[in-house]
């Protein structure tokens, strides 16, 4: 009877010591996601941000790459990460377009055709897993026009998104949609602050200047990063349940 008590509490000892499984969330996209290495900061992608916003139960995976589209994901062995080691239970963003329309970059462009597939393989092997996809049209470009409305940038390639997002019966973000609404409440021209615009000799990373529309600096990141989690809540799902809730008052 001794050694069953003795077993029994060294069983739990044991058990007790074994840390308890993460759910994860993977993000697989380009560079709007994507951690930024030191020598380009401010660049942020808004995977960055995202991290903070889940308790200690949950793991982020931030997949994303700089230039990759759905077709070098594949390639580059990227999506494979996802295959080999997202589980029953894990969540998968999924947000491409911005380099799959890049027509003039043969190794990243993916047809309408191929993109669509592309998506359907990635959603139809994360519920092979167990897993829930999520399926997000990229985030928009920062364009205007002269009377000072935001334009869109991916109409061709959001629309394949949502083509899919309703063929699957997936769940689905306007990203697109959603972000270009930011732009258009900060203005044409405050919409800047949150890109990575710098004049010459602003930031010692870019001695030259930058002019860029399309990649976020911390503070657009983080607006974006907040959009996404406002979007996820409204999906009423799990991952609901392990949203940090701030105690300060």
């Amino acid at each position: 009877m001794k050694k069953i008590i003795l077993g029994i509490f060294v069983a739990v000892i044991f058990m007790s010591a074994v840390p308890p499984k993460k759910m994860k969330i993977w993000l697989c996209g380009d560079s709007t996601i994507a951690i930024k290495q030191t020598s380009t900061y401010p660049e942020t992608g808004w995977g960055m941000p995202f991290v903070y916003f889940w308790d200690s139960s949950v793991q982020v995976n931030n997949l994303a790459k700089n230039g990759r589209s759905t077709k070098t994901f594949i390639s580059e062995s990227l999506w494979q990460q996802v295959v080999d080691g997202a589980e029953e239970g894990d969540y998968v963003f999924i947000q491409f377009g911005h380099n799959d329309e890049s027509v003039e970059k043969k190794e990243r462009y993916a047809p309408p055709e191929e993109f669509k597939a592309n998506l359907t393989k990635f959603v139809k092997e994360a519920r092979a897993l167990k897993a829930i996809p999520i399926l997000l049209t990229p985030v928009s470009r920062r364009k205007f026009d002269t009377t000072g409305t935001a334009l869109e940038t991916h109409k061709i390639y959001s629309a394949l998104v949502k083509e899919v997002a309703v063929a699957e019966n997936v769940l689905f973000i306007d990203l697109d949609t959603k972000s270009r609404a930011i732009y258009q409440e900060f203005g044409k021209e405050n919409s800047t602050l949150l890109f990575m615009q710098l004049k010459p000799g602003e930031h010692p990373n870019y001695p030259e200047g930058r002019i860029d529309n399309t990649h976020f600096n911390e503070l657009g990141a983080r607006l974006i990063a907040q959009l996404v989690l406002k979007e996820v809540k409204a999906l009423n799902t799990n991952l609901n349940n392990h949203i940090v809730v701030s105690k300060i008052k």
